[in-house]
This record gives structure tokens, C-alpha cells and sequence, in this order.
């Protein structure tokens, strides 16, 4: 039974964190044309663009993504607990999504960051799709880091930074 919830949990958080890129690409004006971010829209497009005849867009913010974000969220969460044997209290379940989803989000963010400085480390040498869209998605939560924390002597800390604070956000989440 832990290796179906695992897997379940795996399956709930790749399709979250789908729906997450498509609501943040946007917002940080991440170009859709890349590769991999023209997987994600392939993949969301059938619950967005629907949606998005209900609710449209406020400026940079596609409203359509953040509610189908929450809805895969909310399902997922309640796909799990159905098969853990838990209770459908529609309240309940609601308050865990939203937490579910503050955690997905922060470890999205830890491993992108990851990412981001792993791929750094192997220089401008050639189009990275994945370097180019982990640019677009870090470099706004790094920024302000690095303007109190300049790098020293060629060395940027901020991703630890960063990874630290994201790292205490879900200590608190629980």
C-alpha cells in the first residue's frame, strides 16, 4: 500500500507542478516556445483553455492556471486520501490541498533552484532549454537575495541562501 501512495503522490505532484509552470511562466515572461515549455502547455492545455473561456486573464496573471492549479491539487489531494483510507470532509480536504500545494510549490522551487546552479556550473557553452527556462523561473526569486548578498569573490550564495528559507517555509507548512 506505501508504494501505491508513493507512486500516486509522485503522479499528483509531476501534474501540480505542470499546472504551477503554466500559471509562473507567464508571470516571469518565460518564453513558451522552448521546448520544455511547450511540453507544458501540450499537457495543460485541455483543463486550461477551457477554463479560460470562464475566466480570462488580469494582466500577466492567467487566472485560468492558478485555478486548475488548485483543482489538480484539490483532486490529487483527495485521490490520496480516498485510497489511504481517509474521510471525504470537503473542508478538511480543502485546508490540505491548499497546504499540499504551498509544499509542492516550495519544492518546486527548491528543485529548480538546484537545478539552476548545477546547470550553471557548465557555463554559456550552448542553448540549454532547460538552463534558459530555470533562468526565467529563478532568477526573480534570487535577485533580491543577491542584492543584500552580493557575491564574494566570484562565489554566489544565493541560491543557498534561498534554498535555506525555502527549506524553513516547509518546516513550517507542517
Amino acid at each position: 500500500m506505501a508504494a501505491l501512495l508513493y507512486l500516486l503522490q509522485a503522479a499528483v505532484t509531476f501534474v501540480v507542478i505542470a499546472f504551477l509552470l503554466r500559471a509562473i511562466m507567464p508571470l516571469v515572461r518565460a518564453d513558451f516556445r522552448n521546448p520544455l515549455g511547450h511540453a507544458v502547455l501540450r499537457f495543460t492545455d485541455p483543463v486550461i483553455r477551457p477554463l479560460r473561456k470562464v475566466l480570462g486573464p488580469v494582466g500577466r496573471v492567467d487566472v485560468a492556471s492558478f485555478v486548475a492549479v488548485y483543482a489538480a491539487q484539490y483532486a490529487g489531494t483527495t485521490l490520496l486520501r480516498l485510497v489511504a483510507g481517509g474521510g471525504l470532509a470537503p473542508g478538511r480536504t480543502a485546508l490540505v490541498a491548499a497546504l499540499d500545494l504551498a509544499n509542492n510549490v516550495l519544492f518546486f522551487y527548491s528543485v529548480a533552484i538546484i537545478g539552476y546552479a548545477i546547470l550553471s556550473w557548465f557555463g554559456p557553452g550552448g542553448y540549454n532549454p532547460a538552463a534558459r527556462l530555470l533562468a526565467s523561473i529563478c532568477e526573480p526569486v534570487l535577485a533580491p537575495v543577491r542584492r543584500l548578498l552580493p557575491p564574494l569573490g566570484g562565489l554566489d550564495l544565493s541560491p543557498l541562501v534561498v534554498l535555506v528559507l525555502l527549506q524553513a517555509a516547509q518546516l513550517l507548512l507542517r
